[in-house]
């Protein structure tokens, strides 16, 4: 095997020739990793052709029609120097077609990425819920859609902002929607404010500034007014707003469903989806710095790690509690969606896992038109009177309608069912079924009587009789608590994730424009937690606000993000080497792809590892990119590196180490990544004066094991902790 196997991203699963190919050949397959949506005709009936039959089948050029082409590049005009005629058929084609080729983008969650794979039920929930797909070892392809919610589809993965987690189940039994977020509560406790809190999140309709963030006036000026927004906006100040990967989030439905079992009884439940790699959080400096380096970081993060074969999991499990005429647990109002359910309250039950197997072909066809709809359900789950839920239900259904140009986007390939359709809804814009018979309405004597209302197995409301009051536009009283929560979270995570909120709501608080809007957060922050608000106080330079919130001991354990130990798998490494060979890189490479790491070569311009060229040089390597780093060698200045040509090579004032290996080197111990070093490395490191926790060195062998054991923590913990804190 090559000491320095490409890392994945390739473009084409054929490389290239320098010249222009002349020789007709068929369209190149998709690559390895790469699968489109399983062929299904409209009606849900499966197709006996592969995947790449939605796609172009032949070597030869034609228009719409398939009628053939000689010439492309030239419109046709009257004469060389002559006016583009009107009557060319192609051009005007081609252009008509180009010019209607963008969709309007989603007002939310616009910026996304997507993979196919499949959920195995391990039975667990058969007890509680009659849903084939949730009977043991029922097998369901799946379509999953990651987002921010802000941005607009050209913005930047890294920015602080809530994720979507949606999942498209394609179940015998029909399409069913898990759509949620990387978040268990959200901003608004009824729907009618979501064009509230997204019109004041979006950039300001003056400049249209700031793009996909929420640091400015009109969203803390709504959620400093709009209280029950605090429940959520902690959640979004701490780590989870700037996950490492989306591979490493955490997934929730939000709201609670309701379960319905074979003999029809109930209860409720919230879900949760729990990666298999832990969940993990960027550090702000690195989210920042990304969003200039790589601004497509979690996509490309995702799809290559697919590629590689490092497929991502989660295992789906449900918090289940009993159905009260009250829909209370614990003083809870589980119809309240800005409250979550501590899991040391209620447990989460595994039911079954999800595993990510293949990238999408094509952005557009499935990404960008896959339609997630919340009331897409099937039998044995069903909704509850969340205000927010309720409201969710409609717009879903109303949004993709505009967007995707007519009724008929459930027959795109990516939405179709994979059960059979038998509806009774015709015409439309975009039909891609061709419906017989005569009599699509029911009842009818003239197609026969068909389709029948099913009498076994349907989906079924469960009955539930409605609360006999009067028409009110108000929220039961148990909603009105918007503070206590905020504080659980805030006291139950660690000591360095503490100071991460504390400095997200200072960075995000200082770039209000307005004084009035700072001190009225700092007043909500107040009856948050006293610790959380002196410390936003003394980051803006603000008085603390007297008063405080009603002291608690209350914790959650399982809200905090730091602790335990987790899979190392396609961990990035960056091995830095120098011009010259060095003895032992190539164990050190092969005990690293060994233990599921993926290692990145850094070197000078010339070097080599066994004849190959390193995958980064010390001008495109940025310790951003990496979970750990390696110094193999040492790494004198490059000869020629200027800083007219790359300002990071100026001199560092560290005497025979390039410069910018010097900068790889603090930012990697700044951002509490594993340090490693081996042979003359180990010199570089005390050149640089990087020695402490995390900082391990030794032969190919030992560096493995420290880094896979250091890994397994995702950052050094330690070099973040104030001095005496408790953890």
């Amino acid at each position: 095997m090559s000491l320095t196997t490409p890392v994945p991203g390739a473009p084409s699963p054929q490389s290239p020739h320098a010249a222009q190919p002349v020789d007709p050949t068929g369209p190149l397959p998709p690559a390895n990793d790469q699968r489109g949506p399983d062929p299904h005709t409209a009606t849900g009936a499966p197709l006996p052709v592969p995947g790449t039959a939605f796609a172009q089948q032949g070597a030869r050029l034609t228009s719409p029609g398939g009628v053939p082409l000689r010439d492309t590049d030239h419109s046709l005009k009257a004469g060389r120097r002559g006016p583009v005629l009107l009557a060319d058929q192609h051009l005007r084609e081609k252009i008509n077609h180009f010019d209607h080729e963008r969709i309007p983008e989603r007002v939310v969650h616009a910026r996304g990425a997507a993979a196919h794979g499949t959920f195995v039920a391990n039975g667990a929930a058969a007890g509680i819920c009659r849903a084939a797909f949730l009977q043991p070892g029922v097998e369901t392809p799946v379509f999953v859609r990651f987002s921010t919610v802000l941005g607009s589809r050209g913005s930047a993965d890294t920015v602080r902002d809530t994720r979507g987690f949606a999942v498209k189940f394609y179940t015998s039994e029909g399409v069913h929607d898990l759509v949620g977020n990387n978040i268990p509560v959200f901003f608004i406790q009824d729907g009618i404010k979501f064009p509230d809190i997204i019109h004041a999140g979006k950039p300001h309709p003056s400049r249209e500034i700031p793009q996909a963030q929420s640091a400015h006036d009109t969203f803390w000026d709504f959620v400093s007014l709009h209280t029950e927004a605090q429940a959520h906006t902690i959640w979004n100040m701490s780590d989870r707003g700037i996950p490492r990967s989306l591979r490493m989030m955490e997934g929730f439905g939000v709201h609670a469903f309701r379960l319905i079992d074979a003999d029809g009884d109930t209860c409720l439940v919230k879900f949760h989806w729990k990666p298999k790699a832990g969940v993990h959080g960027l550090v702000w400096e690195e989210a920042q710095l990304l969003c200039g380096l790589d601004p497509d970081f979690h996509r490309r993060d995702l799809a290559d790690a697919i590629e590689a074969g490092n497929f991502p999991q989660w295992d789906l499990g449900v918090q289940v509690m009993p159905e009260t005429d009250d829909e209370l647990f614990e003083g809870i109002d589980l119809l309240d969606p800005t409250k979550f359910v501590p899991e040391e309250l209620c447990p989460v039950q595994v039911i079954g896992t999800m595993t990510l197997t293949a990238n999408p072909v094509n952005y557009f066809a499935e990404t960008e038109q896959v339609a997630f709809q919340v009331g897409n359900l099937v039998p044995g789950i069903d909704v509850t009177n969340d205000p927010l839920l309720q409201v969710r239900l409609f717009s879903y259904l109303d949004t993709q309608m505009t967007r995707l140009g007519g009724p008929n986007f459930t027959q795109l390939p990516i939405n179709r069912s994979h059960a059979p359709v038998n509806d009774l809804l015709r015409d439309g814009m975009h039909q891609g079924a061709v419906h017989g018979g005569v009599a699509p309405y029911h009842p009818n004597s003239l197609d026969g009587g068909c389709p029948f209302v099913v009498t076994e197995g349907a989906f079924i409301e469960a009955p539930r009789i409605p609360e006999a009051n009067a028409r009110v536009r108000q929220l039961p009283a148990s909603f009105e608590d918007h503070f206590s929560q905020a504080g659980l979270f805030f006291r139950s995570l660690s000591a360095v994730e503490r100071d991460h909120v504390v400095a997200a709501y200072t960075f995000e608080l200082s770039k209000c424009y307005e004084l009035v809007i700072r001190q009225r957060q700092l007043d909500q922050l107040a009856a948050i937690d006293a610790d959380l608000a002196a410390g936003v106080a003394a980051g803006l330079g603000l008085p603390v606000p007297d008063g405080g919130p009603v002291s608690s001991d209350q914790r959650s354990p399982a809200l905090s993000m730091v602790g335990g130990s987790w899979p190392v798998t396609g961990r990035t490494v960056g091995v830095v080497i120098g011009a010259e060979r060095v003895p032992g890189v190539g164990d050190l490479l092969d005990g690293l792809r060994g233990a599921g790491l993926l290692p990145l070569v850094i070197g000078p311009a010339g070097s080599s590892v066994e004849g190959e060229l390193p995958q980064r040089s010390y001008g495109t390597a940025v310790a951003v990119e990496l979970d750990a780093l390696v110094i193999a060698a040492s790494t004198p200045p490059e000869p020629g590196a200027t800083p007219t040509l790359d300002a990071r090579a100026a001199p560092s004032g560290e005497v025979d180490v390039d410069a910018r290996v010097v900068e790889l080197l603090r930012q990697a111990w700044r951002h509490a990544k594993p340090i490693a070093a081996m042979g003359e490395g180990k010199d570089v490191l005390e050149r640089v004066g990087i020695d402490g926790a995390g900082v391990v060195s030794g032969q190919p062998a030992a560096l493995v094991d420290d880094l896979t054991d250091l890994l397994a923590a995702h950052r050094v913990w330690q070099r973040f902790e104030p001095a005496g804190a408790d953890a």
